[in-house]
């Protein structure tokens, strides 16, 4: 057998491979997701009322309104970037990292609790104090970043914490809010895995269309 057969059968078998794993399996993915899971492959985005688009289902965005659940603290506020300087896009996807500080690390403790100082400019207004002066009960998830700092959920006992605050901001039964809780609560992955969860952006934007009761 010559070394020109062996080798022409090489490279036909690579070109072969190369046009299955590299074009058509990648294709057919595609084309599976889109058909099978077009939400999910298409970044689970959710949009408001107004049909437009607001962000993913599986990114955490900041509420810090009281008139709105708020997200669970972030250590890069989903994001490092500010809007006005964000020339490459990236509020669109966030970044992902966690502060990976140790419970007695004093930068931690002054952000949770709050430092006092004579000077104004080096006070710190904790978590803990600003929840508690929103009539807010703390809670962990309320007070302690995430690990990827992009999490889109907080427990259910943390939204139920809100519930007065965001009844008073906008006139609005507790009753009502406790259901709609209640509505938007994940279960756990299979009914064995995890924790419930209640995504903030969801919740909020069924909080949108929600009205007053009569």
């Amino acid at each position: 057998m010559s070394v020109r057969r062996e080798v022409g059968r090489a490279v036909r078998s690579t070109l072969v491979l190369w046009v299955v794993v590299a074009i058509l399996y990648p294709l057919a993915m595609v084309a599976f997701g889109q058909l099978v899971f077009p939400y999910q492959a298409n970044g689970s985005l959710l949009r408001n009322a107004q049909g437009q688009v607001v962000g993913s289902a599986l990114i955490g965005q900041p509420f810090t309104s009281d008139q709105y659940f708020n997200s669970r603290p972030s250590t890069t506020n989903y994001s490092t970037v500010e809007p006005s300087k964000d020339t490459t896009g990236i509020l669109k996807t966030g970044i992902s990292g966690a502060s990976n500080l140790a419970p007695s690390n004093p930068a931690l403790l002054d952000r949770i609790k709050g430092k006092s100082d004579s000077d104004p400019k080096k006070a710190i207004e904790g978590d803990i104090p600003r929840l508690q002066k929103a009539g807010v009960r703390p809670t962990e998830d309320l007070v302690y970043t995430s690990g990827s700092s992009l999490d889109p959920h907080i427990r259910p006992e943390g939204a139920q914490a809100q519930i007065e605050r965001v009844a008073k901001a906008r006139g609005i039964q507790t009753s009502q809010l406790e259901e709609l809780i209640n509505q938007n609560t994940d279960g756990r992955f299979l009914g064995i895995f995890g924790e419930p969860g209640v995504n903030v952006l969801k919740l909020n934007l069924a909080l949108d269309v929600l009205k007053p009761a009569s």
